[in-house]
């Protein structure tokens, strides 16, 4: 049974590495059938800037209201990520209290692990059990559709549900410093979201904080390498699909545009990083909350906008709040395109949990 797989199902290949041996076409367990693949793919695209009219995500400002100390969170930030959500389920933030120096110190510690030799990095390679340490797939069924990319996966917070020391690399030697000192950043910003959140759904300020486990709410990072791809018009860095979780912060390649989020007519935009800003994603869990309580205000039903897809030359750092894995309604959804892989890394945060100790479903598909 999936539930009870230990191991892999079949020999992992590291995607990385096979960038890096020169391949000009790409293994056929790569290759998504014609209706998931992206369109309009341009080899140049990662480099071509966006013009004044290109669609994309709203830019929601926090620095004033960092600046008021939270003070006045009812006032228009509110009502901006209110209508982020609403229609999108997507928004970059700026002037987010995290700074820049550690952003770009995480984004690059990542960078250093994944330049580090093979042999060395398989010395943390991660099983279906728990996910955690260095992986290339996610699910376990037999013959999947793999994504072009490899990623790293470690549990921060709480205390309790920290990943054992085994788990983190040696090399670079300030990758669990760095970490968990961006992790702390990026989840006071998390709470700092579902404040308002919470205060745009008519609710007292606290409360979806308290709804998804309080103090003992979880945080997992997960960075994610995307190395650059011989064929990216025939597969994805990241195949589409939408967030369990509460909220996804992650941490872009500002060169590179690799993030697709689909709109509520369909169409895949393009997300357009902001210099030293975080894009934001509102899970599921969100929209599971907003079902089971009374609102004085009309829910988020995310849009199936809330897709993401990222191309396989992308290399960033996310991370995501995540209650449980849960899908439900329509889920909002994102991919990354190939196209644009070119070494990119994201950085996110990706985990709040109820429980002491995150758990991740070890049936759960490829995506």
């Amino acid at each position: 049974m999936a539930g009870c797989m230990q191991e892999w199902p079949e020999p992992i290949v590291r995607v990385q590495a096979l960038a890096e041996s020169g391949l000009s076409a790409i293994p056929r367990c790569y290759i998504k059938p014609p209706s998931d693949r992206p369109r309009d793919v341009a080899p140049a695209a990662a480099a071509v800037p966006p013009s004044e009219s290109d669609t994309s995500i709203p830019v929601i400002d926090l620095g004033e209201l960092l600046a008021a100390d939270g003070v006045g969170l009812a006032g228009g930030v509110a009502e901006a990520v209110a209508a982020a959500s609403r229609e999108w389920g997507f928004f970059q933030v700026v002037n987010h209290g995290v700074r820049p120096e550690l952003m770009r110190a995480a984004r690059e510690t990542w960078r250093g692990f994944f330049r580090r030799p093979l042999p060395e990095k398989q010395r943390y390679a991660n099983s279906p059990r728990t996910y955690e340490g260095y992986g290339s797939r996610l699910g376990v069924q037999k013959g999947a559709i793999l994504d072009w990319g490899d990623y790293f996966f470690l549990h921060l917070a709480p205390d309790a549900s920290k990943s054992p020391p085994k788990f983190w690399p040696a090399n670079p030697g300030n990758c669990r410093e760095v970490s968990e000192e961006y992790g702390r950043e990026v989840v006071r910003l998390c709470e700092l979201l579902m404040r308002l959140l919470s205060v745009s759904l008519g609710l007292d300020e606290a409360h979806l904080q308290r709804a998804f486990g309080g103090a003992e709410c979880g945080a997992t990072l997960r960075a994610n390498y995307y190395p650059r791809c011989p064929q990216p018009d025939l597969t994805l860095g990241l195949s589409a699909h939408s967030d369990p979780g509460v909220l996804t912060v992650l941490l872009a390649d500002e060169h590179v545009r690799g993030l697709q989020v689909r709109r509520a007519d369909g169409e895949w935009v393009t997300v357009q990083p902001v210099r030293d800003a975080f894009i934001v994603n509102v899970g599921d869990q969100v929209q599971v909350t907003n079902c089971s309580i009374n609102l004085t205000t009309t829910p988020y039903v995310l849009p199936t906008s809330n897709i993401v897809v990222y191309y396989p030359h992308r290399c960033s750092v996310q991370y995501q709040q995540t209650a449980i894995y849960i899908s439900v309604g329509r889920c909002t959804h994102g991919r990354t395109n190939a196209a644009a892989c070119i070494d990119l890394l994201h950085v996110g945060l990706i985990g709040y949990v109820y429980s002491v100790r995150a758990r991740r479903p070890a049936g759960q598909p490829d995506r």
